[in-house]
């Protein structure tokens, strides 16, 4: 089908390429990507914009001794096609098949499985000092985004390379969108940088000069050196990355390979540490993708021709449909209601209000520990922050989460999306960890719904709290539970008893509620009555409601979409030990097991992990009944 990618089992089949045979290679890349994705879904944009430039890196690199480190990896399709992964392309985001970005297990071209922003430098330069630690030989590229570039780890990482003489090298590819719009000083900065040839010329003459005095003395020394300096901030359009330390080289035209070999060629061998400036179209090559980079960005199905996107099955609004309509009503109730997103307006929920409420609206970037701190200041200044985050992205932020908002004692809200089973962007978004890693903060609340109307009242109730408050919620919808048409008011600490049954009780959490009721329905044809628990709260966790079940079941069992290690069941576990209620009660705890889960859709998971109903009532048959 493909003339010339279908003949490449690895990069060392494009070597003797010619200019043209590589241009027509990236071409038929941007096919492949766009007529996998069309079908599977994907990070489509990005990747078209980057066709190009794996080309020109994998013609210049000999992976995979030589180390291509991909920062977040969701640009990465035409490196997978490019190392020996075309023939499974199809199989991209489904279960079993290829990841969505780069992974350690798939391929020994990917050096890190990876999936979050800004941990390529780092992780690069950790593998350059490695190399030569073990006298070895070999190149080290990190591929970072603009978007990226404005995280500080990325920062860490360039302030502590750039003063070693270690060779590594760092490409930035600019493509001047983020999945939101870019935001801050970098990007600025990035817009403002312009083609200037004269700059490398320049120096290299001053660089002979300077050679070519046989003795300087300090003051001729320190004079040169203050031309130099001067030259430098005259015509060089990347003074920022030369005062790192690193060479700065670009900005390159990013769709042009043989001006990209060229560079690379030519600095890739330089000893120390370059920085590569590229200048790339994100989407590239598909006119509605090109128009369109934001909506292009992560795709479901789509029709290739007309560009329509597929929408996905509706079964009502979602979670984070509920979210943003809720947030925007409660912030023209209080003007102190502010919202903080770290470059997830969309995927957040937060188109609304940042329309109706501009200047209560911050969009901080790729900068998950300065939103969680920047929120610690607003509410120490009388504000109410509300942070709308993927639980994923939350982890980044754990310190924060301690020293700056559960220490200091102070009211932000963090909404917590995605937090459970996201499906096919696999085992580095899944939001599994939330639970664990949010019960352990003093002074937190912590809770879950279990439909849209319960995530509402409890935005309400939490910008009442004169405390921090986590709430987390699916990438779902949000249904209308099985049997039940309303519920109990919400107290701070309280569940909610859904369904009476003496044989056995299930205490279940947020997205498991509707699944514990179904479970109910099933054991109730088989003449066994569950009493249903919606826990509503991990912390503080109803120790009156656990008690009083504890009386009337002695068979229990938890639901949880997230890990068991640490999580609700390990919660009701440590209070039934403090109140001495273990010794007569069997207690089953379900939910994900103590490693990372791979990609695949949320219900294929769900089933694997044995957390559909069929399988949590063969489960209960089995060891409890």
């Amino acid at each position: 089908m493909y003339e010339l990618l279908d003949k490449i089992s690895s990069p060392a089949d494009i070597k003797g390429f010619s200019t043209g045979k590589l241009e027509k290679l990236a071409e038929e890349i941007r096919d492949r990507i766009i007529e996998t994705t069309s079908r599977k879904g994907g990070h489509l944009a990005a990747s078209l914009g980057a066709a190009e430039l794996a080309v020109a890196l994998h013609f210049c690199l000999e992976s995979p001794r030589d180390k291509l480190v991909w920062d977040v990896g969701h640009q990465s399709y035409a490196h997978k096609l490019l190392t020996g992964r075309n023939r499974n392309f199809d199989t991209l985001r489904e279960m079993g098949g290829l990841s969505g970005f780069p992974n350690k297990e798939e391929s020994e071209h990917d050096p890190f499985t990876c999936g979050h922003s800004a941990t390529s430098i780092s992780s690069a330069f950790g593998l350059a000092c490695a190399r030569d630690m073990n006298g070895e030989d070999f190149k080290v590229v990190a591929v970072i985004g603009d978007a990226s570039l404005a995280n500080g780890l990325a920062f860490e990482g360039l302030n502590y390379a750039g003063q070693t003489d270690t060779n590594i090298a760092v490409v930035l590819n600019d493509n001047e969108h983020s999945i939101s719009r870019p935001v801050g000083a970098m990007s600025r900065y990035l817009n403002k940088v312009i083609t200037n040839p004269l700059y490398n010329r320049v120096r290299e003459e001053a660089e002979k000069v300077v050679k070519n005095i046989p003795k300087l003395g300090s003051t001729t020394y320190n004079a040169v050196r203050k031309f130099q300096e001067g030259i430098k901030n005259l015509l060089m359009p990347g003074i920022l990355f030369e005062e790192l330390g690193f060479r700065y080289f670009g900005p390159i035209d990013g769709h042009d390979i043989s001006q990209l070999i060229s560079i690379f060629k030519n600095t890739l061998c330089l000893k120390g540490p370059v920085f590569i400036h590229v200048i790339t179209k994100k989407g590239k090559g598909y006119s509605y993708a090109e128009k369109d980079p934001t909506g292009y960005h992560g795709v479901s199905s789509f029709n290739v021709r007309t560009g329509r996107i597929y929408p996905e099955e509706r079964a009502g609004k979602t979670f984070t449909q509920h979210f943003g309509e809720k947030i925007a009503g409660l912030a023209g109730a209080d003007s102190r209601v502010v919202a903080i997103t770290a470059a997830m307006k969309d995927g957040v929920g937060l188109n609304e209000f940042s329309e109706r409420f501009p200047g209560r609206f911050f969009d901080v970037g790729i900068t998950e520990s300065h939103a969680v701190t920047f929120a610690a200041g607003l509410a120490r200044g009388g504000f109410k922050p509300v942070v709308a985050v993927y639980s994923t992205f939350l982890q980044r932020a754990y310190d924060q989460l301690i020293h700056d908002i559960a220490l200091q004692k102070l009211p932000v809200v963090f909404c917590m999306d995605r937090a459970g089973l996201v499906g096919k962007d696999g085992p580095t978004h899944h939001g599994v960890f939330d639970l664990a890693y949010m019960r352990n903060l003093p002074g937190f609340i912590v809770m879950a719904p279990k439909d849209g109307f319960e995530l509402e009242v409890m935005m309400e109730k939490a910008l009442e709290y004169d405390r921090p408050v986590a709430i987390r919620y699916p990438r779902d919808f949000a249904r209308q539970l099985v049997g039940l048409s309303s519920c109990a008011p919400l107290e701070i600490g309280k569940a909610e008893k859904l369904r009476e049954g003496g044989d056995l009780a299930i205490l279940a959490l947020g997205s498991m509620v509707n699944t514990a009721l179904e479970v109910g329905e099933l054991l109730s044809k088989q003449g066994i009555e569950a009493s249903v628990i919606n826990a509503r709260f991990v912390k503080p966790l109803d120790s009156g409601m656990l008690e009083s079940v504890c009386r009337e079941n002695k068979r229990l069992v938890t639901l949880e979409e997230g890990v068991v290690n640490g999580g609700f069941g390990s919660a009701v576990l440590e209070v039934m030990e403090r109140e001495n209620l273990l010794r007569e009660v069997q207690l089953k705890c379900l939910g994900l097991p103590d490693q990372f889960i791979e990609h695949g859709a949320r219900e294929e998971l769900l089933r694997k992990y044995h957390l559909m109903p069929d399988e949590i009532l063969a489960i209960i048959k089995s060891d409890l009944l």
